[in-house]
């Protein structure tokens, strides 16, 4: 057999292999995979052998005494078509796996994508199933995403690492700036021979570009640092408090009413009416948002001293102080004891929700309070079933309150009488913002009943935006990024009735 005879048999023993694979409907396996390129190894070294024998002969004998065969071209030609082959293949199955369909019809029919297209869309149609469009992210949205998250892990912030963070980790914002105009179209040279403070002037100057990446890197590293800060905060008033939802800033006042009064049922005797009955109603108190912010710059200096904690953690701040400012509302309203909704201070004898007087936590204290939130009435004299849920406590009491609620006994009883408060469902919460209020004075503590029972206070949001928002602006006269930080929030009595106070006594 010549060599040009050889070179055919092991482009037919290809051919083969794709062909066998194309009929099963399938891609060719590892194995055949493995033995395709050992053939293409071979016809490899086939063809430069040949191509030395015709090098070696004169030009009238070239191609005889090797026997028909096929020619390069032909060969290149044979080749092309296995290769596009084996890539139709790969891309048929493919997409048919995303759409859970069978791939062996289409590869085996020859169909181009094109016709594998038009088959999933008419299935889909079919299906009535939705046509989703997936929007998939581009270099620019992941350079800029690792930047941000690179700026985070250099600050310690824990993030999710994006695609490229941990490659410019090491970067300061000088190179980040030289990376990010490099990649806008500036010359590499140019910008290493630019100072810092030219550098920030021109990065300045992207302020209100939508498509600029700096600015962009900023917003999004600052955004990630607020939603990280704001949850780490160790705030308490989410234990006590429901949480709602408003759509604009209007009063409430005029919205929500509680119907009650209805009576109870009659009994209707045989061929008998049932009577009519007028509910009455009584107005809930208002709920208001307020809207409450600050500004901070990343100045200049900032920018040249290289100080990458502005950006991850000075926004960050005041997110916590966000948190802590509503934290410190809530806790003012239970502790100054306010007048509320019906004009009345939020404990009193009216609302007969306050203890007569002041004591520690104790295990009869707290079964007075709990006894004298279950004695209260409704808006119109029925009985109402509260559930004691939390008990809201300055520091101090901790290690009392767990002797209170996991001791099985009475502590210091000589006849080992039952401790009734032994695993209690009491969920117990403290907080140094009443210590901070009370000072050396007496101190105060709080019976929170469960709201399914007896709602106390809530916090409204504007349209359940818990997190601040940021906004990056230009302030005339300073030089350097300015950002808003913000967030809309409220803060009301929804019913008395959940709320007891123990007047307490000072803690030394």
């Amino acid at each position: 057999m010549t060599l040009r005879e050889k070179r055919a048999a092991k482009i037919a023993a290809q051919e083969a292999l794709v062909e066998g694979a194309k009929n099963a409907g399938r891609e060719m396996t590892a194995e055949e995979n493995k033995r395709f390129d050992s053939l293409q190894a071979e016809i490899d070294s086939l063809s430069r052998e040949i191509e030395e024998e015709e090098r070696s002969q004169g030009p009238g004998q070239r191609g005889q005494g090797t026997g028909a065969g096929v020619n390069a071209s032909e060969q290149e030609a044979v080749m092309r078509a296995v290769e596009e082959e084996r890539q139709r293949a790969q891309d048929i199955t493919a997409i048919c796996q995303e759409f859970q369909m069978d791939p062996s019809e289409h590869i085996r029919q020859g169909h181009t994508m094109d016709q594998v297209r038009e088959a999933i869309l008419e299935k889909l149609k079919r299906g009535g199933a939705p046509i989703t469009v997936r929007v998939t992210a581009d270099e620019g949205d992941k350079f800029r995403d690792g930047a941000a998250d690179a700026l985070l892990v250099r600050s310690g912030i824990p993030t999710g690492a994006a695609p490229g963070a941990v490659q410019m980790r090491g970067m300061s914002l000088r190179d980040l700036g030289i990376e990010c105009l490099s990649r806008e179209g500036w010359g590499v040279n140019e910008l290493l021979r630019m100072d810092k403070s030219d550098m920030y002037a021109e990065l300045c100057r992207q302020f209100y570009n939508p498509s600029a990446a700096f600015p962009a890197i900023m917003d999004n590293t600052i955004r990630k640092s607020i939603v990280y800060l704001y949850n780490q905060v160790p705030t308490t008033f989410q234990e006590f408090t429901t949480k709602g939802s408003l759509s604009d800033f209007k009063e409430t006042k005029d919205h929500e009413y509680v119907i009650g009064g209805v009576g109870d049922f009659l009994k209707v005797p045989e061929n008998g009416e049932i009577k009519a009955d007028a509910p009455r109603t009584e107005l809930l108190p208002s709920r208001k948002l307020d809207t409450y912010g600050k500004q901070f710059s990343m100045t200049r200096q900032a920018f040249i001293n290289d100080d990458i904690g502005f950006l991850t953690q000075v926004p960050g701040l005041y997110a916590t102080r966000a948190k802590k400012t509503i934290d410190k509302q809530v806790y003012m309203i239970l502790f100054d004891n306010k007048k509320i909704f019906d004009d009345k201070p939020l404990f009193g004898k009216e609302h007969k929700n306050v203890i007569d007087k002041g004591s520690k936590p104790t295990q009869e204290s707290i079964q007075e309070i709990i006894l004298l939130m279950q004695g209260q009435t409704d808006q119109f004299g029925e009985a109402i079933y509260i559930t004691p849920r939390t008990i809201v406590l300055p520091m101090g009491y901790e290690f009392a309150m767990a002797v209170i609620l996991r001791s099985a006994q009475v502590t210091g009883s000589s006849n080992n009488d039952a401790n009734p408060l032994y695993n209690y469902p009491l969920k117990v919460v403290q907080s140094p913002v009443l210590n901070v209020m009370a000072k050396k004075d007496a101190c105060p503590w709080f019976m929170i009943a469960d709201p399914t029972s007896s709602r106390g206070i809530q916090v409204d949001y504007l349209n359940g935006q818990e997190m601040p928002t940021i906004r990056r602006m230009e302030t005339p006269g300073m030089l350097g990024f300015t950002w808003d930080i913000y967030l809309d929030w409220g803060i009301s009595v929804r019913d008395f009735r959940g709320i007891a106070k123990n007047p307490g006594v000072a803690i030394g």
